[in-house]
């Protein structure tokens, strides 16, 4: 009782107290009525996993809303939780903080001028790095920073050591050359090994089709045809390009058609698609895009079509067409914002947490489960209040800076009703899901890439297997046969709470893995060892390198396509660089985010990696140290594989024209902003 807690009272700091609560803290009605937030979790409308309850008083103007933390003061997690036994992950969580509360407001006071809202050239863009880079060594001063706020941000854009946490380098994928990331091939390439490589499928009927309700959002006949594409397919008619098994999609149709009127009405906000991309795997073995379909719904309350239109690349590789950039432009919004509410925060972050309250309160110390997964779970509650406080609360960073604005979390809930299963989380399993790969008993994955050269899956799936290995190796060593798994009544009732409980509002959800026989267990705990270090490292550490640069990744779109012949299409031609910038992030946006991905790319000096234990004696049975040390040298091998896989010129999606090689899943790395290594747990 005294870990399970009995569901009242306030937590108090020295708790060490683990039940569950709905995501009911986001908002802050009593401050200001549009800070109100819908409470996802126990919902119809927004189911959601649950956090670890805080038990704070509720707001005065919305009972159902949980009063916010005040200041800098931190919000409850279980004192075995907090970031104390490591100091530096400490100072990246703070940091954080300090961003939040001191630098960013002095950043956007820096902007504020009409005049200095977009940027106007590349060039200009460039030239922000140096300017964000002295100005915070001038320590973020502005006019409004108290002393104490002062003292924080000095103390916590430092480490231990005192160099700056914050360093504001030129980002990975314009450092050798400014302009490949604008070229075609890495915009494909960067579906296969870039910050969200979890969404491209293959595409078996051309065009796509919705499974969204006509009734609700019009018909759903796409715009592109056959003779959008047929010249670009190396001779091949479509039908041919699909039997061989050579176009693919990244389709965001079905995911903002249902909130893009929501999130295109506001005067001054957002203006952005749905959209739906075609690519092509050419005889070069290299992924290109063949035409982009950017949508919108009808206008509410009507029977009017919903808008569609479509682009194709241009005839000559040496042609410049700016509408085409534009509605890559587009995509790359679409992209980035699933990247960071879906593939990033819903799948790991949030996904995870309710395992880590479930283990604590049924698992005891003793039982062989618990300090298995521990080191998978560490620090995890604790970024994910940092979280609650300043990145997805009302008003927070992701708000402010991503498209769905003050919708973001809620449309993360309506993700999470229709698509989010359990077993798809494996990776096997989400790639055939995403006919990616096909069953292949003769190979040691037991499936088949339909692209050998797609960095994520092929580094991914040497440490699933890897992973899965070690865990079939722990289990036997613990469970002699099927029989000893139902019997185990903390194992049993740890699984159940896990599934009616903290995932409660998708207890019927057929993707839920029956806990029966050890191959179960193993599908399970491989799963979530996979979300809490590989997946989570693929979507994260990678953030700086990417969505450091602005236009390769941007947050948000503030205007449409123009028509040919328009007054706006007249803009286009008499500045392209300021017309397309223009449509993008703002450069308050660009930096909010620019200084959060530094910090949320960066690994701390106590990072514990896949193969690694910081407490050497965590077990004294020899059959599992020889297990554990037989897991470890398999990591240590992976590293090796991917070292020489990307010094291979053959696999040309590994670097692609902006040279950044595949290092995402290697699994260690030194400390600071790296672009590699695989953390045991979601630690920032």
């Amino acid at each position: 009782m005294m870990l399970r807690g009995d569901g009242k009272g306030e937590r108090q700091e020295w708790d060490r107290i683990y039940d569950y609560d709905t995501y009911n803290d986001l908002g802050n009605p009593d401050h200001d009525k549009s800070l109100l937030r819908p409470v996802l979790g126990k919902s119809e409308e927004f189911p959601y996993p649950r956090r670890c309850r805080t038990g704070r008083a509720p707001c005065v103007t919305d009972p159902l809303s949980e009063s916010p933390v005040s200041g800098l003061a931190d919000i409850y997690i279980p004192r075995d939780e907090r970031f104390s036994a490591t100091k530096s992950m400490g100072f990246l969580a703070d940091t954080v903080k300090a961003a939040a509360h001191n630098l960013l407001p002095a950043l956007e006071s820096l902007f504020e001028q009409p005049a200095s809202t977009d940027f106007g050239s590349f060039r200009e863009l460039k030239e922000l790095y140096d300017e964000i880079r002295d100005f915070v060594k001038q320590k973020g001063k502005n006019k409004s920073t108290t002393a104490a706020e002062q003292k924080l941000f000095d103390l916590r854009t430092q480490d231990e050591a005192g160099q700056d946490i914050l360093e504001f380098p030129i980002p990975q994928v314009i450092c050798e050359d400014e302009n490949a990331w604008m070229r075609d091939e890495e915009f494909a390439r960067q579906m296969l090994a870039g910050l969200n490589p979890m969404v491209i499928e293959r595409l078996e009927v051309f065009p796509p089709k919705s499974k969204l309700n006509p009734g609700i959002y019009g018909t759903h006949t796409s715009a592109l045809t056959a003779s959008h594409i047929k010249g670009q397919l190396e001779g091949l008619t479509v039908e041919q390009a699909l039997e061989n098994k050579k176009l693919f999609t990244v389709d965001y149709y079905d995911i903002y058609i249902p909130s893009l009127n929501k999130i295109n009405s506001e005067h001054k906000g957002p203006k952005s698609y749905a959209s739906r991309t075609i690519f092509f795997y050419t005889k070069e073995n290299i992924l290109k895009p063949v035409a982009i379909e950017l949508c919108l719904p009808p206008p509410p309350n009507t029977i009017e079509p919903g808008y569609k239109r479509v682009f194709v690349p241009p005839l000559s590789g040496n042609t410049k067409d700016w509408l085409w950039e534009l509605a890559k432009a587009h995509v790359r919004t679409n992209h980035v914002n699933y990247h960071q509410l879906i593939s990033h925060w819903l799948e790991t972050h949030a996904t995870v947490e309710p395992f880590i309250i479930a283990t604590h309160r049924q698992l005891s110390a003793i039982h062989p489960l618990n300090p298995f997964l521990l080191p998978h779970f560490k620090n995890t509650m604790s970024i994910n209040s940092q979280a609650r406080k300043a990145l997805i609360s009302a008003n927070g960073i992701i708000e402010k800076c991503f498209l769905p604005r003050n919708h973001s979390i809620e449309t993360s809930a309506a993700i999470y009703k229709e698509y989010w299963h359990f077993d798809e989380l494996s990776l096997p399993k989400d790639l055939l899901k995403r006919k990616m790969a096909l069953p292949d008993a003769t190979s040691k994955y037991q499936l088949k890439l339909i692209i050998e050269d797609y960095p994520y899956a092929h580094d991914g799936l040497e440490i699933w297997n890897t992973l899965r290995e070690w865990v079939h190796d722990y289990i036997h060593i613990y469970y002699k046969d099927d029989a000893t798994i139902k019997l185990d009544s903390e194992l049993q009732t740890w699984w159940n709470e896990i599934r009616t409980v903290g995932h409660g509002d998708k207890k019927h959800d057929i993707g839920w893995i029956k806990l029966e026989t050890r191959e179960n267990l193993e599908d399970i705990l491989t799963t979530i060892i996979w979300i809490s270090s590989a997946h989570h490292a693929a979507v994260n550490f990678g953030q700086y390198a990417y969505a450091g640069y602005m236009p390769n990744s941007p947050t948000c779109a503030q205007r449409f396509i123009p028509d040919y012949d328009s007054v706006e299409h007249f803009q286009i031609v008499e500045n392209p660089e300021k017309y397309f910038l223009s449509t993008l992030s703002t450069k308050v946006q660009a930096t909010t985010v620019m200084t959060t991905v530094e910090i949320l790319s960066t690994h701390s000096t106590e990072e514990e990696y896949l193969g690694e234990r910081a407490i050497k004696c965590w077990t004294d049975n020899q059959e599992v140290i020889a297990a554990f040390d037989k897991f470890s040298s398999k990591v240590k091998d992976i590293e090796k594989l991917i070292t020489n896989r990307n010094e291979n010129p053959e696999l040309k999606h590994r670097r692609g024209p902006a040279n950044v090689p595949y290092t995402l899943l290697h699994p260690s790395s030194p400390p600071g902003v790296t672009g590699k290594g695989v953390p045991n747990s979601i630690s920032i």
